[in-house]
């Protein structure tokens, strides 16, 4: 298995400076499932894929393909030192056990990045969009680029903006929040399949492979 290239996809606005980390199967008066501060400002999206090979029966050969693991927001170029789960306020880390996870729940094969600061204007295009069909609806666009990342809304009297993109299926999904030395904020990830992987180099300083 190859780690491929991070392929940026597109970029996300968040000006009121609280990143918004869920997905639509929930309470839309209650807010975003996870939030994460993060400086105000504009964000790179990028997804992280793995190349492999594998025998297809059917066609009794070696086929390579190239899967997406995990999408991710930077927020800044310094390498990630730290990993930790991003938890919502009614997590309990003390009561999970090995291998549990918290994150958002999907039943829809979805989750969000967005500017929590701008949450129900984006949602309420979301829906009317995706959902109710409006045709040339100002604010909402379909994305057909190939990659995991579906549909972009964005609130015109805030500038906040959200992006929608694809899980593998219905369940839990966590997001993960790496940090600088320093313990700011470099990048969320929420991981499509995998665990994002701290790689010691030559030179001893630490890398992230996946995203």
């Amino acid at each position: 298995m190859t780690v491929v290239e991070p392929r940026r996809v597109g970029t996300l606005r968040v000006p009121s400076g609280l990143l918004a980390v869920s997905g639509p199967d929930i309470d839309h008066g209650d807010g975003p499932r996870i939030t994460v501060p993060v400086p105000p400002g504009e964000y790179v999206l990028g997804e992280a894929q793995v190349r492999f090979s594998y025998h297809c029966e059917w066609r009794d050969a070696e086929v390579t393909t190239t899967q997406a693991t995990a999408v991710r927001l930077l927020i800044s170029e310094v390498p990630a030192a730290t990993w930790e789960m991003a938890l919502a306020p009614d997590d309990d880390p003390r009561l999970f056990i090995e291998k549990q996870i918290a994150g958002f729940d999907t039943d829809g094969a979805t989750g969000w990045f967005a500017d929590a600061g701008a949450w129900k204007p984006l949602i309420a295009l979301f829906e009317r969009g995706l959902i109710q069909g409006e045709p040339d609806l100002d604010g909402y666009e379909d994305i057909d680029d190939g990659s995991m990342f579906m549909q972009r809304t964005w609130d015109e009297a805030s500038g906040g903006e959200l992006m929608a993109f694809a899980t593998t299926g219905d369940g839990t999904y966590p997001a993960w929040v790496g940090r600088s030395e320093a313990g700011d904020v470099v990048a969320v990830v929420v991981l499509l399949e995998g665990m994002p992987e701290l790689l010691l180099e030559r030179d001893g300083t630490s890398t992230d492979a996946a995203v």
